[in-house]
C-alpha cells in the first residue's frame, strides 16, 4: 500500500502545482476541486472516513460552487488571466525537494517520540458517556464544552456573513444543464440514506453530526442550484430559518444546564439519561450544520446585494 500512499502524495502535489500554474481561473478552480478530492481519498487512508466525507462535501463540493459562482460573474477578459511565471517553474523542483525533505525528518521524529495518550481512562468512562465510540463520547460528552464552543464559531460566522448581504435566488443552472434538476432528485434520497447512516454509525463508529451534517449541506447546495428550495431565501421564512440554524447550539446549552441541575456539573449527564441526550444533540446539530452549509452558500455567494 506504499505504492498508492506515494501516488496520492505525488496527486496532491500535482493538482496543487497545477491550481498555480496553469492559465484560466476555470482550470485552478477545477483543480482545486480536485486536489479536495485527493485529499478526501487522502483522508480515507488514515482511517479517518468521516473526515473524507466532510472534506470532500465541503473542500471540493460547496467550496467548489462557491468559486464558480464567483468565476461565472467576472468578465471574460478576466477569466484568463496568467499565472506569473517568474522563475517559479524553476523554483518549484528545489522547492517541493526541500518540502519533502523536511516532511520526512519530521515524520521520522514523531513516530521515535512516545505516544501517550488517554486511550484508557476514555476506556474507563466510556460506560457512563452516553456513547458506544471513543469519539463520540469524547466529542459530546468528555469535551462537550469543545464541541459547543465549535458549534457556537459556525453560527457566527452565519450570522456575519448574514448581517453583510441579503439572498437572492442562486442561479438556476437548468437552462444549462437540463438533467440538473432530475440528477438532484434522484440523488438527494441518497444524500438522506446516507446523512441518517452516519448519523446512526456515530454511536459506535467515526461518523456522526459534523460529516452527516456535511454531506446533507452538498446535497441541499446541489438543490439550491435547481432552484428547488425557495423558501430559504424568502423574507417571510426568517425567523424560521434562524430558529433552525441555532436549533443545535441551543440544545447544546439547555444540556448543559440540565446537567447542572441534575448533577451539579455544568454538562454532567446522569448516565441512564446520556443516550438519550447525545441522540438528539446529534440530530439537532446535523441539520443545524446542514443548513450552515447551506446558509453560507446562499447568503455568501459573490453578486448578493444588501
Amino acid at each position: 500500500m506504499l505504492v498508492v500512499d506515494l501516488l496520492l502524495a505525488l496527486a496532491a502535489l500535482a493538482t496543487a502545482g497545477q491550481c498555480l500554474l496553469l492559465p484560466g481561473l476555470f482550470r485552478a478552480v477545477a483543480n482545486l476541486m480536485a486536489f479536495g478530492l485527493v485529499m478526501a481519498l487522502i483522508w480515507v487512508r488514515l482511517e479517518a472516513p468521516d473526515v473524507a466525507l466532510a472534506e470532500a462535501a465541503i473542500g471540493a463540493g460547496i467550496t467548489g460552487a462557491l468559486l464558480l459562482t464567483a468565476l461565472g460573474q467576472l468578465p471574460a477578459s478576466q477569466r484568463d488571466i496568467q499565472p506569473a511565471r517568474d522563475g517559479l517553474p524553476r523554483r518549484i523542483i528545489p522547492i517541493t525537494i526541500l518540502v519533502l525533505l523536511i516532511t520526512g525528518m519530521l515524520w521520522a521524529a514523531i513516530l521515535g517520540l512516545p505516544k501517550p495518550g488517554l486511550v484508557e481512562e476514555v476506556a474507563t468512562l466510556l460506560p457512563e458517556s452516553g456513547a458506544e465510540h471513543a469519539v463520540t463520547a469524547l466529542l459530546l460528552n468528555l469535551r462537550g464544552i469543545d464541541t459547543l464552543l465549535e458549534i457556537t464559531v459556525m453560527l457566527c460566522a452565519v450570522a456575519t456573513i448574514w448581517s453583510l448581504q441579503q439572498a437572492i435566488p442562486p442561479p438556476t443552472l437548468s437552462h444549462y444543464y437540463p438533467g440538473l434538476p432530475t440528477l438532484a432528485r434522484w440523488l438527494h434520497p441518497l444524500f438522506l440514506l446516507m446523512f441518517s447512516y452516519f448519523l446512526w454509525q456515530g454511536t459506535h463508529a467515526p461518523g456522526g453530526a459534523f460529516p452527516a451534517g456535511a454531506l446533507l449541506g452538498a446535497g441541499g447546495v446541489l438543490l439550491l442550484l435547481t432552484g428547488s428550495i425557495a423558501w430559504m431565501y424568502q423574507r417571510a421564512y426568517n425567523l424560521l430559518l434562524r430558529w433552525l440554524l441555532a436549533a443545535g447550539l441551543l440544545l447544546f446549552l439547555i444540556t448543559a444546564l440540565a446537567g447542572l441541575l441534575m448533577t451539579g456539573t455544568l454538562y454532567g449527564l446522569p448516565p441512564r439519561l446520556a443516550g438519550y441526550f447525545i441522540i438528539a444533540i446529534e440530530v439537532a446539530t446535523a441539520l443545524s450544520i446542514t443548513l450552515m452549509l447551506m446558509t453560507f452558500y446562499l447568503f455568501g455567494r459573490p453578486g448578493a446585494q444588501q
